[in-house]
């Protein structure tokens, strides 16, 4: 009874880690899509405000 237990807590536990490390490669796919938009919009707004093409922040 109780290795029945310990299996059906297993199964629970390592369903769940499953579930939720799906979730975060989803997260972790909809960031990097963000980041790379950063660049690419950066890129633009850039061109014409005069500074400098590293510079990030004002300050």
């Amino acid at each position: 009874m109780a290795v029945l237990i310990l299996v059906l807590l297993l199964a629970l536990i390592l369903g769940g880690a499953g579930f939720a490390i799906h979730i975060l490669w989803w997260v972790a796919g909809v960031v990097a899509v963000l980041w790379l938009l950063g660049f690419v919009f950066r890129s633009f707004g850039s061109a014409g405000s005069g500074g400098s093409r590293g510079r990030r922040y004002r300050w």
